[in-house]
C-alpha cells in the first residue's frame, strides 16, 4: 500500500471531466465506431472513383460506393464481436504470453466473416441493379483479403486495448481494504468492509454494503455503486468468497448481486429469471441460481 493517508471529503468532491465523461461514454463510443467505419467508406469510395477517373475508365456511380460501404458496415458489424472476444482473451502484462495465441485464429474468423458478408452485400446490391457480382477465385481473393484485413483487426484490437487502459486509469482501481488506523490504509483479505479506489488525483473508500452489484470482466470485478463501476483485479469466484454471504449472493457466472438493493424478481419461460434493481438496472439470473435467490429473499421480503 501507498501509505497515503484518506481524505473523506474528497468522497463528496464534484465529478472531473473525466468522470462526467465515463458516466456516460457509451453514446461516445458506439459515435466513434459509427463515424470511423464511415469515414472510411467515404474515403475508401472516393479513392476507387479517383483511381478510375486517372486511367480514364468508365465506372458507375454505385460500384464504388457498393465495394466501400460493403466492406465497412460488415467491420462495424463484427466490433462488439471482437469487443467479446478483446475482453475474454485481454492482452495484460500478466496473460498475453497465455492469451496471444488465440489472436491469429480470431483474426482469420473474423476475416472470413468480414469478406463473406462483404460479398453477400455486393451480390444482392448487383442484383438490384441487374447484373452479377465476380467476387473471383474465392482462396486467392480470400488470401489477399486477409492480408488486408490481418492489418485492420491488429489495429482495432491495439485500439480497443488502449482505450480500456485509459477508461481503467480514469475509473480508477479498487483494492480489497478493511479498516483505517491511524489515517493509513491497512490491507485485509478475509471480510472486507471497504474497498479503496485510486483514480487519477483522487483516493477514497467505499464501504463493501454500499457496493449494489459487482459484474466479472475479464480480469477484473466492477463494483457498482451510484452508477459508477470500479474495477477490481479479482476473479468474481475469489470476491464471492470474500464477500459477506447474509449480504452478497452470486446469481450468475458474472454476476453477484447485493440482496438489499433488489426490487423485484421477473420469472423467464426459459426458467432463468430478471432481476431488477432498486437504482433501475435488470441483472440476468441463471435458473441454476434462481432457487436459491427465491430462498435468501423471502425472509428479507417477509421481515
Amino acid at each position: 500500500m501507498s501509505g497515503q493517508p484518506y481524505d473523506a471529503s474528497m468522497q463528496d468532491a464534484p465529478p472531473t471531466p473525466a468522470e462526467r465523461y465515463l458516466a456516460h461514454r457509451r453514446p461516445f463510443e458506439v459515435s466513434y465506431w459509427v463515424v470511423s467505419c464511415s469515414l472510411s467508406a467515404l474515403g475508401g469510395s472516393y479513392a476507387k472513383w479517383a483511381d478510375y477517373q486517372r486511367l480514364g475508365l468508365a465506372l458507375d456511380w454505385w460500384k464504388p460506393l457498393t465495394w466501400s460501404w460493403s466492406s465497412a458496415l460488415l467491420q462495424l458489424a463484427l466490433v462488439p464481436a471482437l469487443l467479446w472476444f478483446t475482453r475474454r482473451w485481454p492482452l495484460h502484462l500478466d496473460t498475453w504470453r497465455r492469451n496471444l495465441g488465440w489472436y491469429l485464429p480470431a483474426s482469420i474468423a473474423w476475416s472470413v466473416l468480414h469478406v463473406a458478408g462483404m460479398v453477400a452485400a455486393r451480390k444482392l446490391v448487383y442484383i438490384t441493379q441487374g447484373v452479377s457480382y465476380n467476387f473471383g477465385h474465392w482462396p486467392a481473393e480470400l488470401l489477399y483479403e486477409y492480408s488486408k484485413d490481418v492489418r485492420t483487426f491488429i489495429g482495432m484490437v491495439l485500439l480497443i486495448h488502449g482505450y480500456r487502459l485509459l477508461v481503467l486509469r480514469l475509473q480508477g482501481e479498487a483494492s480489497v481494504l478493511d479498516v483505517v488506523d491511524n489515517g493509513l490504509a491497512v490491507e485485509q483479505v478475509d471480510r472486507p468492509e471497504r474497498f479503496l479506489v485510486r483514480t487519477l488525483g483522487r483516493e477514497f473508500l467505499i464501504a463493501a454494503a454500499d457496493v449494489e452489484w459487482l459484474q466479472s470482466s475479464g480480469n477484473y470485478v466492477n463494483l457498482h455503486l451510484d452508477g459508477r463501476a470500479y474495477p477490481l483485479r479479482s476473479t468474481i469466484a475469489a470476491i464471492e468468497a470474500k464477500l459477506d454471504p447474509a449480504r452478497f449472493l452470486r446469481i450468475h457466472r458474472s454476476y453477484i448481486v447485493n440482496l438489499d438493493q433488489i426490487a423485484s424478481i421477473e420469472p423467464l419461460d426459459s426458467g432463468d429469471a430478471r432481476v431488477h434493481l432498486r437504482g433501475g438496472q435488470s441483472l440476468p439470473c441463471s435458473r441454476r441460481w434462481r432457487q436459491l435467490l427465491r430462498e435468501r429473499i423471502e425472509p428479507i421480503v417477509a421481515a
